[in-house]
């Protein structure tokens, strides 16, 4: 088992590439899954991507039954619930691929597999997971998730909705309405989040859908994108759940919401992936079937700039997403090895890494938004037109910055939870930050660096920019203290340098591992993709540090700070940019797709 880096430690430790997982090395097992679900969406799904586009509910749940029937909706499910017990990157691994034709069926997969199901196997007693947790592995019954109300959205533990203990004390009676429930016109059972009395928290029901018990169901709701993904309101009035239906311990279901969440937002980032190889490929052939003056326009220079930037962002973010799926299964093998069940292993696990989910899903859909906008620049007028697939990826695209939480808490929440970390005694943040503020009073090194091997100067510029987050977040958290939660814009900006510094330096890990396995020439493409991402990453990095550090220091402070900003992001030898595109987008565009 690879050296173990907790959650948060990628700031404070230099990862070394042996210790990563990359997707070149899944299994021989997982290669052949790969492909069986490349297979089944090629075959099944993508031919038939306009009955997802017309509003063919029915046909969604049709191909959630094909699905089950080839084992796939029990992937994570230990054996003795129905399912085939995998680890968590082959769990990552089936929810890539099988998510890039549509967004319709890949959210009805997602929402079933993951928070439909999951909170029962993580949180449920033995009873509950043998009676309820094998029907969901299989696909006889289907899972939904109840947990935002009109009044509660990103502040999930406001919920109005009630349950009240009968007099008897043998079921509850919960009433109140949920809004925008995946899944909800085909489910079986609900995890249902209420308030008992007074009680502070929420806490977690499984419910049966069973609409004689004052269960009823709102329209299908018009939407944006994934329009044949079921999501309706849903109306609870007195409806009896038995007393043994509650999920874990009273007023747990705020802890069982966001534990459901982190996975929610791992598996959400991941299905961003194969979205993106798809549109890049149907762009590609495009561009290079579309002549323009004579020329492919795959030829001209603003084609291949969007090329280049497109891969790069992919490449990237699929490299941080398997990044985070090892670490994650390996933290689990520990925990089980340590004498823990397998159902506080994941919980554990899960929640360990719950900093890098939330930084994965902010980075992967904001990608994958960018890319489906950018194809539909490549395909021109003929773009914005459904006759084209580009215009659907697009809107399909468009909800993933906003469920699973929004980007903008996902944000908020990543920088806080490190700051908790550090209060905590579990992360030394402030040991890192008091150094670099030694170094900024002290006077810098005019030495010659030695950067013969690869990636050298990109290590550096990956160290540095850990130092503009201890810099800025040492300062900020000196000077507001508790209070800091309340300066968002602020929280935002860091949460952009630290999104920048794991994306980054995943893809040179992954990269380095890849050239130290095959040769650097035969890996030059991927290379280029890192080393471009850094570049723009450095940018960013740069325009937010400057943002924030003129947001709350003045005087000596501000000037040292700006002055630590631009040593800490200031390369010896910067790349040339436009040739690593050109580079990048001459594979792409003579493999004819997204090949890396």
């Amino acid at each position: 088992m690879n050296e173990i880096t907790k959650g948060g430690e990628f700031l404070t430790k230099q990862t070394q590439s042996k210790n990563v997982f990359i997707p070149e090395e899944f299994s021989e097992e997982q290669n052949m899954m790969k492909e069986a679900v490349k297979d089944f969406i090629d075959r099944e799904v993508w031919p038939n991507k306009n009955r997802y586009e017309n509003k063919d509910y029915a046909f969604t749940v049709e191909t959630m039954h094909k699905v089950a029937e080839l084992g796939l909706l029990g992937v994570s499910v230990p054996v003795e619930y129905g399912g085939m017990g995998m680890g968590f990157v082959s769990t990552m691994l089936v929810c890539d691929y099988i998510s890039g034709a549509t967004g319709s069926f890949a959210t009805a997969f997602g929402a079933h597999t993951g928070i439909g199901t999951m909170p029962i196997l993580l949180y449920g007693t033995e009873a509950q997971k043998q009676k309820y947790v094998p029907k969901l592995a299989t696909g006889e019954w289907f899972g939904s998730y109840a947990l935002t109300e009109p009044g509660a959205g990103s502040d999930a533990n406001s919920g109005k909705t009630k349950a009240v203990l009968s007099d008897d004390g043998t079921h509850y009676k919960i009433s109140g309405q949920k809004m925008w429930i995946s899944n909800a016109g085909f489910c079986s059972l609900f995890i249902v989040f209420a308030r008992i009395g007074d009680d502070k928290n929420i806490t977690g029901f499984i419910v049966e859908n069973d609409p004689k018990n004052g269960i009823t169901l709102g329209e299908e709701e018009h939407k944006l994108g994934i329009r044949s993904s079921s999501t309706r309101q849903v109306f609870f009035n007195e409806t009896k759940v038995p007393a043994e239906n509650m999920l874990s311990e009273r007023g747990n279901g705020f802890k069982i919401a966001m534990n459901s969440l982190n996975i929610g937002r791992a598996k959400l980032a991941v299905a961003c992936m194969d979205v993106q190889r798809r549109v890049i490929s149907i762009a590609v052939q495009y561009a290079n079937e579309r002549k323009q003056f004579n020329t492919a326009i795959s030829q001209f220079g603003a084609i291949r700039y969007k090329i280049a930037n497109m891969s790069a962002s992919c490449y990237v973010v699929e490299s941080a997403c398997y990044r985070v799926a090892k670490n994650i299964e390996d933290q689990i093998e520990t925990f089980i090895q340590q004498g823990l069940s397998h159902q506080e292993a994941e919980l554990k696990g899960v929640e360990e890494y719950a900093i890098e989910c939330s930084l994965l899903k902010v980075a992967a859909s904001e990608d994958v938004q960018n890319c489906t906008d950018e194809g539909i620049q490549i395909f021109g007028g003929m773009g914005f037109s459904e006759d084209t697939p580009m215009e659907s990826a697009w809107r399909d695209a468009r909800i993933t910055r906003i469920y699973e939480g929004t980007n903008e808490i996902n944000r908020i929440l990543s920088v806080g939870m490190l700051i908790k970390k550090a209060m905590k005694g579990q992360l030394d943040l402030l040991g890192p930050a008091m150094k670099v503020s030694e170094e900024l009073f002290g006077i810098p090194s005019f030495d010659t660096p030695d950067y013969s091997e690869l990636f050298a100067e990109e290590k550096e510029m990956i160290a540095k920019l850990k130092k503009v987050f201890f810099m800025i977040a040492g300062s900020a958290v000196k000077k507001f203290g508790p209070d800091l939660e309340h300066h968002q814009q602020l929280l935002l900006a860091v949460a952009d340098i630290v999104i920048e510094i794991y994306m980054a330096e995943s893809a040179i890990l992954r990269t380095e591992k890849l050239a130290l396995q095959k040769g650097q020439d035969a890996v030059k493409e991927q290379i280029a993709m890192t080393q471009l991402y850094l570049y723009n990453a450095v940018d960013i990095a740069t325009s937010k540090g400057k943002e924030s550090i003129c947001s709350f220091t003045e005087g000596d402070e501000q000037r040292m700070m700006l002055m630590g900003l631009k040593r800490f992001t200031k390369y010896v030898n910067a790349p040339n940019v436009i040739a690593l595109r050109e580079l990048i987008a001459d594979k792409v565009v003579k493999q004819n797709e997204y090949c890396f």
